[in-house]
């Protein structure tokens, strides 16, 4: 089966879109390693693959989205988790259930997806807001703190965090509040780029090359890039608002350390 196509990258603003389904599946028949991805599925549920799909699956420090799938059948979908298959590269599985058990989609047959406009909006914002600190971290830091780098982030309204190698101490976290507030004042633009490993090198960004085998893409594709303009590009799948003034008074709540490492953590309105 060919890969999904994920509408999402190339519009996050693209909530409801017309797509075809491609197989239906019960959560029973899943490989075992697609059962460990849905860990609170039940025997009602069902996995839907698309052709193109609007959810953004969870991943990359993203929730997945939610949301429903329906058809003029009268056949209708609760999306509630998305996440990559862990056996087949690059297809999308939509976990969820159908409204009535005896009307189910078949193959072939066109469908309507509809996200949740709102959690799309709000895990938007986290994820720029994350950029933007994590950017702000580099900028005032890189030459600062021993042996820095940035590792990973969670954009998770309930654990949003960014991490780093290094130990960045307390009295740093006045100075990163300020950063990201003019950052954000600025209404800095956040800018969707496609590139290849001669644009990376050709801005300097080596160091931020993904490893196009580990990730199953073929030579003539491009790498998604994230651009907070004036300020960092980061290698990036997921969704974000089209400026850095979208995502609102960003807070820097802590600063905790472990084990040379340090996690910046931060919270939206």
């Amino acid at each position: 089966m060919q890969r999904t196509f994920l509408a999402f990258q190339h519009n996050a603003k693209l909530y409801s879109l017309q797509t075809v389904v491609q197989a239906v599946r019960s959560v029973a028949s899943l490989e075992d390693a697609n059962k460990l991805l849905f860990k609170n599925a039940t025997e009602e549920d069902h996995v839907v693959v698309t052709e193109k799909t609007i959810f953004h699956p969870q991943g990359g420090g993203q929730p997945s989205d939610v949301g429903t799938i329906s058809a003029t059948s009268g056949a209708s979908f609760d999306v509630s988790a998305v996440r990559m298959n862990a056996t087949t590269d690059g297809e999308v599985l939509h976990l969820g259930r159908f409204k009535d058990a005896t009307s189910q989609f078949t193959a072939g047959e066109a469908v309507t997806q509809n996200i949740d406009t709102e959690k799309r909006i709000l895990y938007s914002r986290y994820h720029t807001a994350g950029h933007v600190l994590g950017s702000v971290v580099r900028d005032l830091l890189e030459n600062e703190v021993a042996n820095f780098d940035e590792l990973k982030a969670s954009h998770f309204p309930d654990s949003a965090s960014c991490e780093f190698q290094g130990l960045i101490e307390g009295k740093w976290k006045d100075a990163i509040q300020a950063r990201v507030d003019e950052y954000v004042n600025k209404d800095m633009p956040v800018e969707i780029d496609f590139w290849d490993e001669d644009d990376f090198k050709a801005n300097g960004l080596e160091r931020l090359m993904p490893d196009r085998k580990a990730m199953g893409m073929a030579d003539d594709e491009k790498f998604r890039v994230v651009k907070i303009v004036g300020a960092e590009v980061y290698p990036c799948g997921g969704t974000h608002v089209d400026s850095t003034q979208h995502c609102g008074k960003t807070s820097v709540k802590k600063i905790s350390r472990s084990k040379g490492m340090s996690r910046v953590s931060y919270l939206l309105p």
